[in-house]
């Protein structure tokens, strides 16, 4: 049986080995919330309030913060 490649990791590997799921952002995983942010052109506070307000559905996610986006 082949080994699990897991494409989605932004970490380094080691202990870091769980595949992650692409539909979800990780609060823990600075870089993650970074990239979501500068990808939906918002603050990296503004990221981190939409997932404690919203939770970590990047569809969610995404569609918050051009509602954020469409208010400034």
């Amino acid at each position: 049986m082949r080994p699990r490649v897991n494409i989605f990791s932004f970490g380094s590997g080691g202990a870091e080995s769980e595949v992650r799921d692409p539909n979800r952002i990780s609060t823990t995983d600075a870089d993650q919330l970074a990239y979501f942010a500068a990808v939906n052109g918002i603050t990296e506070q503004q990221a981190r309030e939409l997932v404690q307000k919203h939770g970590d559905n990047l569809a969610v996610l995404v569609k918050e913060a051009r509602k954020l986006q469409e208010l400034e």
